[in-house]
């Protein structure tokens, strides 16, 4: 039992060493690498924002409900019909992989930055929330498989409407300002927008 204590003690105290001689060596050069003022260019900036490439700042989720019916009363054909409830979700943002070497001028500590256009990135339904209430087959007809895609394409595109009317664009626009704000003034350095 006390040649274990005694191995346990020695590993202890051989991490404690370890540690310490770590810390000795790094913390001197990280005090170095802080003291000294970071110099930033217009071309190092943008590359910096390129490589955010597609910023994706706003994300709705959209229900509808999506009926697509085929009417054929030729004949006593009836109807097929399909009923769903379409659980939607729409995102938006920038593609900052777009700006150009004149969007983005540095002076002194000033970056001024010219952003792209808003745009959705991405839609689609979350299938595990989507599903179809009712599906109704008339009496003489065959159950048409296509009605359910076709309602599904129906409700990606109706959610896409829904969101655009809703503002989504504009608050894309809005966060990817202040995400890029935060991310300028964290460098030290003041932002305008053009």
């Amino acid at each position: 039992m006390s040649k274990l204590r005694v191995a346990l003690l020695v590993l202890v105290l051989l991490v404690l060493f370890g540690l310490g001689l770590t810390l000795g060596v790094l913390l001197p050069r990280l005090a170095q690498l802080a003291s000294r003022p970071t110099v930033y260019s217009t071309s190092t900036l943008l590359q910096q924002v390129r490589t955010l490439s597609e910023l994706v700042t706003v994300q709705y989720v959209i229900e509808k409900v999506v009926v697509v019916e085929d009417v054929k009363w030729i004949a006593g054909l009836g109807e097929n019909r399909v009923l769903m409830v379409a659980h939607g979700i729409v995102k938006a943002g920038m593609d900052l992989g777009q700006l150009e070497p004149g969007d983005l001028h540095l002076s002194g500590k000033k970056v001024t930055i010219k952003l792209p256009p808003s745009r959705i990135t991405d839609s689609y339904l979350d299938e595990g929330q989507t599903r179809v209430v009712e599906r109704t087959t008339g009496l003489l007809r065959f159950f048409d498989k296509d009605m359910e895609q076709t309602a599904r394409q129906n409700a990606v595109e109706d959610i896409r409407r829904a969101a655009r009317s809703g503002g989504i664009l504009k608050d894309a626009d809005e966060r990817a300002r202040t995400q890029l704000k935060h991310l300028f003034e964290s460098m030290g350095l003041e932002v305008e927008f053009r």
